[in-house]
């Protein structure tokens, strides 16, 4: 299997500056990165986004996360895993994701229960994640983006020690989200600084990958 097409955000000038923008604009909000986190990883996986699912799996356990909040989200209503406020976050997801399941799409029942949970302005960052991380799903699943593809931050992360474990015998692609590597390499500025790096074109050679590192 492949992609139908490039990411479209990388073919449309300033669509990743956007989306990484309206992202960067919530984080002065009150919210836990874990729970955009988890957010992230229910609503991908109602959208049925590998590319997503595998990046926010692989974020959450980076950020520390035990194995059965990551196994279980999906079933976390039945659960003992789950703090209050993040039932309420992942509630809020799933309404806000399947807008089309019920007539009233988000209930007063589960706003206000998010709403017991977080201030004003978490709670506003908290739908604008929930869009953000929908927008990123529709994307990815519309263009057939392959699982395995998006959200290597490690391996980028030891491209720039100099300790890549791949060379040319490997010329598996990693892309990884901008946030991961805000010190990395400036490689495609356009698309560093918009929210996903491309290094497709530098994996396949050790050398290639020193050259990458001394950039960073």
């Amino acid at each position: 299997m492949q992609a139908r097409l490039k990411n479209p955000v990388l073919l449309i000038p300033g669509a990743l500056q956007a989306l990484l923008a309206l992202d960067k604009s919530t984080e002065s909000a009150d919210l836990p990165y874990v729970t955009r986190k988890l957010v992230h990883l229910r609503a991908s996986q109602i959208n049925g986004c590998s590319v997503c699912i595998d990046m926010h799996a692989r974020e959450l356990k980076k950020a520390g996360e035990k194995d059965e909040r990551v196994f279980t989200e999906s079933a976390w209503r039945e659960t003992p895993y789950f703090t209050d406020a993040e039932r309420a976050a992942l509630a809020l997801a799933e309404a806000t994701t399947r807008l089309c399941d019920r007539p009233d799409p988000v209930p007063d029942a589960i706003w206000d229960e998010a709403a017991r949970h977080y201030d004003e302005k978490a709670l506003a960052a908290l739908v604008v994640q929930i869009a953000l991380i929908n927008a990123f799903n529709r994307l990815n699943a519309a263009t057939r983006q392959m699982v395995g593809t998006w959200g290597e931050a490690d391996r980028l992360a030891d491209m720039r020690r100099g300790s890549f474990r791949g060379g040319a015998s490997d010329p598996q692609i990693v892309s990884v989200r901008a946030h991961e590597v805000d010190e990395g390499p400036q490689l495609g500025r356009d698309e560093a600084a918009a929210g996903i790096i491309d290094v497709e074109r530098f994996v396949g050679g050790t050398e290639r990958l020193q050259h990458l590192d001394q950039r960073a």
